[in-house]
């Protein structure tokens, strides 16, 4: 991560200041590194689950683990954010920064939001240190996110009653080069959890 001062921010009265602790002094206090491992899919393809439990697992693994969750989110961080293109933007622009400073406080960042657009997606990832950023599509096929429907929101989407719906009358932009492709049709939670794990751990992010 850059410690270099953001560019152009709005106020014009505010000075960057540097940090007096490093990264690495940081990960050596803490006994491990910060990563985020950003799942994006579909509404109701398993990433909050996904998520949760992988939480659980590194957590009983003595690693320091935290999720943002996007629907959570939007009741305080995000609540002023609707859905509109550019809404959506917004919110992961500011989930991005929020996972960037858990990382560098050395958290494992499990992030579940639907992230539709690759470029909002990749602006996350340019905030990250070079391999912290784990893109993992959670690829479940919309028929079986639909079944699922734990919300009830495809229906809803489906009568118009819900605007710029992912999936329905949104557009989803499928990750080209992810890190982690989930495929959570046909496994577990426990499964597809397991997957993150050693994805983290094949790349040195966690013991």
């Amino acid at each position: 991560m850059s410690s270099s001062a953001p560019v152009a921010p709005k106020s014009q009265n505010i000075v960057w200041h540097g940090e007096t602790v490093s990264r690495a002094q940081r990960e050596a206090a803490m006994g491990g590194k910060g990563a985020v491992v950003w799942l994006t899919g579909l509404s109701g393809s398993g990433k909050s689950s996904v998520a949760r439990r992988a939480e659980q697992l590194l957590l009983d693994q003595g690693v320091h683990a935290y999720v943002l969750d996007g629907d959570n989110v939007r009741f305080g961080l995000c609540r002023d954010l609707g859905f509109s293109p550019q809404d959506r933007a917004e919110n992961i622009r500011r989930v991005g920064e929020v996972a960037k400073l858990f990382a560098d406080a050395c958290v494992v960042v499990l992030t579940a939001f639907v992230s539709p657009y690759r470029a909002d997606r990749d602006a996350v990832r340019a905030l990250l240190p070079e391999g912290a950023f784990l893109e993992a599509w959670v690829d479940t096929p919309i028929e079986l996110c639909a079944a699922r429907d734990p919300k009830g929101l495809y229906e809803k989407a489906r009568q118009g009653l819900i605007a710029e719906f992912t999936g329905v009358s949104a557009p989803y932009e499928e990750p080209l080069r992810p890190e982690l492709r989930l495929q959570t049709a046909g496994q577990t939670v426990d499964e597809t959890a397991a997957e993150v794990i050693a994805a983290l751990r094949a790349r040195g992010l966690i013991r």
